[in-house]
């Protein structure tokens, strides 16, 4: 199984948390909201979704 970032921007409130945990800066904030810089560098380590506090990202498992 692999894992695919997926990104809520209605339940997002861009506190910027997420990009500022991300070691590979995949995510960015821009507007008041979070948005993917580049998802192909994500090693998806989950930081994102353990420190957003709105539940706005997450790792979503998905069949190959």
């Amino acid at each position: 199984m692999e894992k695919k970032l997926v990104l809520n921007s209605k339940w997002c409130k861009g506190c910027g948390i997420c990009a500022e945990f991300c070691p590979k800066d995949v995510l960015a904030i821009d507007h008041e909201h979070c948005y993917v810089v580049n998802e192909k560098d994500c090693i998806k380590c989950g930081l994102c979704e353990l420190r957003c506090p709105d539940y706005a990202i997450w790792l979503e498992e998905e069949d190959k």
